[in-house]
């Protein structure tokens, strides 16, 4: 079965993908889109029954690690640095009016 691409097809595609085609390229494009729209209509035809649907070709697992708590309070060893400090926190100027 072959798909009929119009100019008018084309001229909506280059404008949505903003392209300025010269009129060799508005031909090769609409043969280009024929045979992927061919190619389609030919996958169309397998059968897939029975075939579930997936994702992904290869199996997607959880790769996060538990998230474990490690250092612990240690407030005083990281603000032992701090230029200023206040409360217990970093003091930084002022940066908004």
């Amino acid at each position: 079965m072959s798909n009929i691409i119009t100019d008018e097809t084309i001229e909506y595609v280059s404008i949505l993908a903003k392209l300025d085609l010269s009129e060799e390229e508005r031909e090769q494009a609409k043969k280009d889109m024929g045979s992927m729209l061919d190619y389609i209509d030919k996958l169309n035809e397998l059968n897939t029954q029975g075939v579930e649907p997936m994702s992904h070709i290869f199996p997607v697992n959880n790769v996060f690690r538990e998230d474990v708590l490690e250092n612990g309070d240690d407030r005083d060893n990281l603000l032992s640095n701090a230029p200023q400090k206040k409360d217990g926190c970093y003091k930084v100027p002022k940066t908004v009016e």
